[in-house]
Parts: C-alpha cells; sequence; structure tokens
C-alpha cells in the first residue's frame, strides 16, 4: 500500500544534476503533480495543428513535437529505473543520449494528438506502478548512470523533469501551459 505522500529524497539520493527536478516537485506534492500533467499537456497542445507543433525556438533547438516525443522517452527509462530499484535489482543501469534518441525517433514525422496520447499511455502506466510500491521499497537505491539514486527520487524526478519543460515551454516556446497548483508536500 502507498504512503499519501511521499518524502521528500534526502540530497545523496540522487545525482547534483537532478537537484532542480527534484526542487520543483519538492515544493508540491510530486503524486498529485504526476497526476495532473498529463492533462495539462493535452490542454496545452489541443488545437496545435503539426505545422504549429514543428515550431523551435532558435535553430538546433527541438520542435514542440520532439520536446512532446522526448517526455515520453524520459518517462519511459526513469520508470523503468524505478521498476528496477524499487524491486531491489542491484544491476548497474546505464545512461542515455536524449539528443541521440530524439534525433533517431522521428517525432516531427507524427501527429501532435499521437505524441500527446503516448505520453498519456506512458503516464497512466507510471502511476500504477508507483501507487503498487510498497513504501519500504521506495528507500531502496541503487544505481542509474553511475550514481545511486533511490526509488522515491527518482518520482520526484519524474515529476520535476517534466514542470522543467513545461517551463522551458511557457519561456522560450511561448505556449501557455497552465501551472498546476497541486497542494503542498
Amino acid at each position: 500500500m502507498k504512503p499519501e505522500r511521499i518524502p521528500s529524497p534526502e540530497a545523496d539520493e540522487y545525482a547534483p544534476f537532478y537537484a532542480g527536478y527534484v526542487a520543483l516537485a519538492r515544493e508540491r506534492d510530486p503524486l498529485g503533480l504526476l497526476k495532473r500533467q498529463a492533462p495539462v499537456l493535452r490542454a496545452t497542445c489541443t488545437g496545435m495543428t503539426d505545422a504549429e507543433a514543428h515550431h523551435r525556438y532558435a535553430p538546433g533547438k527541438w520542435s514542440i513535437k520532439e520536446v512532446l516525443g522526448h517526455l515520453a522517452d524520459t518517462e519511459r527509462i526513469l520508470s523503468y529505473r524505478l521498476l528496477r530499484i524499487s524491486r531491489g535489482d542491484p544491476t548497474p543501469l546505464s545512461g542515455f543520449d536524449e539528443n541521440a534518441y530524439v534525433a533517431a525517433a522521428g517525432f516531427d514525422a507524427r501527429p501532435v494528438r499521437s505524441l500527446l496520447t503516448e505520453f498519456e499511455s506512458v503516464r497512466a502506466a507510471t502511476l500504477r506502478m508507483i501507487e503498487a510500491i510498497p513504501p519500504e521499497a521506495l528507500t531502496r537505491r541503487g544505481t542509474a548512470n553511475g550514481v545511486e539514486v533511490s526509488a522515491r527520487a527518482l518520482v520526484f524526478i519524474l515529476a520535476g523533469h517534466v514542470e522543467h519543460h513545461f517551463e522551458i515551454l511557457r519561456q522560450r516556446y511561448k505556449l501557455a501551459v497552465p501551472h498546476i497548483e497541486a497542494p503542498p508536500a
């Protein structure tokens, strides 16, 4: 049975690289964020044409479609890490190059609605998994990308990663992404 709220991870439970993501979720309930992010993304992109979703805020930067695809890819990878670590698997997990993944994926050839549906499906699976993780398993640690990380830190990283990209969509792509008013953690 999952706890109502997942306690915030300590700084030694994740790599310094992830501190910003953890901070974005620490101020609020990470499960609340995880539950609200897919609908916010859907609302933001509803009515967006595929041509509009090809927008890049600068040369060499990802298109909106590529951002959406990156969110689904990263969700899969982080939730897989969460599964393995929460189950006590001691096998070190490799990192990944998000730019290489985006370049190989062909996200710009896909309809926006397809990318949104994919993220929603992956997020739904992530939520079902988190809800089934026993509280004691959230403190388990493993190694990902050469650094120790706890299962609960991954929950915060998952939520914070999407919040990070919401801010980029707001500031650089000038999209009206609603702010999620989740109850305080």
